[in-house]
């Protein structure tokens, strides 16, 4: 049997796309183990697939100072020795990293062993863990044209990310009966990330009143971000997050607004619903989803608005263009590359398995 070792943690981000890999890997004959960090939230994610996980000594590398600096190094190199052990254990034909500081030392233990790598960057540019990782990469997956262009030619490949395939199978008339909306109006998704945002919720609250003439609007808003002062505001519903739910509230929604996370624009690529990106600020991130958004812009996927610009009416003049545009965004993102990820990776993994 071929054998695969998953890497990857530290958010869900570098886990989920790891996860939606899984049935295409299994279908196609291999053995999956999957090595992150011994407590990190991977575990428990990972473990509930039923894949063997296997836990190594994990630390973080800051560019900033903090005391952790003095001590993770050592656990960096601990884990190093302890993916190296495994990875001769296991034997894999092939590693497929996902990222998170977990994935640096199994990275660069498959180097050592001459077992051949796939890493896989969902941002425009990497991160610091995957910087040090990509001196253990053959081959490089990745979201944007932006970032294959850095590498050598075939080096890196443009795939999009994995995508979870009960995403793309929700039900419209689920989410009416959930919602209370129905056909009659068009209705917007709004979403923050995995904690939601104030900031996003806040220019969206600002100009409900004006949005709910010509709109639904259903607000994933956050963990402790509920304003229930709005509830007598029909056609408005909120939600502190949602699970099963989602695929479906995805189904019926005509505009998305998100941050610009990697693995919340590339769902919106597969989905193909015309949205609107609002990325975190350089105040509160190193500039990433700036990046990410303006690939999707100039890719013509996506409105996007800095949030320095965001008001209650340019908002609303946001969802007005990209209603009237709607065909155009679709059809753009129809025509793009990267949204069957899935099968582009799992070809890479073949051929690189096989060198």
């Amino acid at each position: 049997m071929k054998k695969i070792v998953l890497t990857g943690g530290g958010t869900a981000g570098h886990v989920t796309p790891n996860i939606a890999l899984l049935p295409a890997l299994s279908e196609a004959g291999y053995e999956v183990s999957y090595i992150g960090s011994k407590n990190g939230m991977e575990k428990e994610l990972i473990e509930n697939t039923g894949t063997a996980y296997y836990g190594i000594s994990s630390g973080k590398l800051r560019r900033y100072f903090d005391w952790k600096n003095f001590s993770d190094p050592f656990r960096v190199v601990a884990g190093y020795f302890e993916a190296r052990s495994l990875l001769k254990k296991i034997r894999p034909n092939v590693v497929f990293s996902k990222g998170g500081f977990v994935s640096v030392p199994v990275m660069l233990a498959a180097k050592s062993l001459h077992i051949p790598a796939i890493l896989h960057e969902s941002d425009m540019t990497p991160g610091l863990a995957n910087k040090i990782a990509l001196r253990g990469a053959s081959k490089v997956c990745c979201n944007f044209p932006e970032t294959a262009a850095t590498f050598p030619e075939g080096r890196a490949i443009v795939t999009g990310t994995p995508i979870r395939q009960e995403l793309l199978q929700g039900n419209k008339e689920n989410a009416y009966t959930l919602t209370g909306f129905g056909p009659d109006k068009p209705i917007i998704l709004i979403m923050g990330g995995s904690q939601g945002s104030a900031f996003i919720n806040s220019a969206v609250r600002s100009a409900l009143d004006t949005l709910l003439k010509d709109f639904y609007i259903i607000h994933l808003c956050g963990q402790g971000k509920r304003d229930d002062s709005l509830n007598d505001h029909e056609g408005y519903i909120q939600y502190e997050y949602v699970t099963t739910e989602l695929p479906d509230f995805f189904a019926a929604s005509d505009i998305i607004i998100s941050r610009a996370g990697a693995n919340a624009i590339c769902e919106l690529l597969a989905l193909r619903i015309p949205n609107i990106l609002i990325p975190l600020s350089l105040n509160a991130s190193r500039g990433d989803q700036i990046l990410n958004a303006g690939s999707f812009e100039k890719q013509g996927f996506s409105y996007v608005m800095e949030e320095e610009s965001v008001t209650a009416d340019s908002l609303i003049a946001a969802i007005s263009h990209v209603k009237k545009h709607a065909d155009e965004y679709r059809h753009a993102m129809e025509s793009s590359a990267g949204t069957d990820s899935i099968s582009s990776i799992l070809s890479i993994i073949e051929e690189t398995a096989l060198s």
